[in-house]
């Protein structure tokens, strides 16, 4: 995702799917039990094996191949130098796997590697009608997986919630015979999201909450149907553009005014630091009565902790601690 392109909180992200959970009951991938097939946004895909040279797009998308252990599956990762400095983390867990491209990679780049698989999403290292889709990709032999969150580009899809993270992670685990090992982290996502709620104060009203990725004439922010929507209501917050029917997209400063916020999330990444982006906020009088603004009521998400990855539940439980020590 990038600018250019890109209560009952006991249950919120908790309610594990009609979908998942029949996948989480499905016996678990082996050797043996291929062909495996996954359902990709509106495509289904089947592999007669685990692919031997995946390349994923994008730091979130990344840590999920890292969270299941996947490097040594992996050629290589794309599209993180051009707009993100890479984490120390991801650094640190992707060992020697080169940066095959800065930003999305052409078709060339993924043939020079010799990729079988290229973990990617609409807005995340693909573009509707653009030169690298699932189409342009199925004749070179290189099977693409979808992030679902960006499926709303392409097709309608459920609000989005945790399940969109929980199913994209089995979902991997059955493409690369790890299903055992992917039902086990969600599951443990789970039971730590489920823990810390349960210890939560309640609160009187759902603070508004907006999102602030980018932008000094208009705002990109995040709608119904991206992350911060689910990790907001995880919270126990209300996205103020909930009614938007986008993932991530620009509106107008006019609304954000008109709607109050309580909260703002910065997510940080770029060459404008999140520092920057809170001075632009508070510098400028047009936002001086906002609330959040007014109040210094800022929450600071990275990147990856924004996007679906294995950081959503830390941002959950961020987000649930600022909303409570400040209201």
């Amino acid at each position: 995702m990038t600018t250019s392109v890109t209560t009952n909180i006991k249950h919120t992200s908790l309610l594990v799917s009609g979908a998942l959970l029949s996948l989480l009951h499905t016996g678990l991938a082996s050797a043996s039990d291929y062909p495996v097939t996954v359902q990709s946004c509106d495509r289904q895909v089947t592999f007669n094996q685990a692919p031997k040279a995946a390349v994923s797009n994008d730091v979130n998308l990344t840590e999920m191949m890292l969270a299941l252990g996947l490097q040594d599956h992996m050629v290589g990762f794309t599209g993180v130098s051009g707009w993100k400095t890479l984490d120390p983390k991801l650094r640190n867990g992707i060992g020697e796997l080169p940066e095959l491209s800065p930003k999305y990679p052409s078709k060339e780049v993924l043939l020079g590697a010799d990729a079988d698989f290229y973990f990617a999403g609409w807005n995340y290292g693909m573009r509707v009608g653009g030169g690298v889709t699932p189409d342009t990709l199925a004749p070179l032999g290189i099977k693409v997986y979808e992030l679902t969150e960006s499926c709303i580009h392409i097709m309608d899809k459920p609000k989005v919630s945790m399940d969109d993270l929980y199913v994209d992670l089995l979902n991997l685990g059955r493409i690369f015979g790890k299903e055992e090992q992917a039902q086990a982290l969600i599951q443990g996502y789970q039971q730590d999201l489920e823990n810390f709620q349960a210890n939560l104060a309640p609160l009187k009203t759902a603070p508004k909450v907006f999102v602030y990725d980018s932008g000094e004439e208009q705002p990109f922010t995040s709608g119904r149907y991206g992350m911060p929507t689910a990790l907001i209501e995880a919270a126990g917050g209300k996205n103020i553009v909930d009614d938007v029917q986008k993932s991530w997209t620009q509106m107008g400063w006019e609304a954000v005014i008109d709607r109050a916020p309580d909260f703002i999330i910065i997510v940080n990444y770029g060459d404008v630091t999140a520092e920057q982006k809170i001075n632009f906020l508070r510098s400028n009088p047009a936002f001086e009565n906002i609330p959040a603004v007014k109040n210094n009521h800022f929450v600071v998400l990275e990147y990856v902790e924004a996007t679906p990855g294995p950081r959503n539940i830390n941002a959950i439980k961020r987000l649930a601690e600022a909303f409570r020590t400040a209201l």
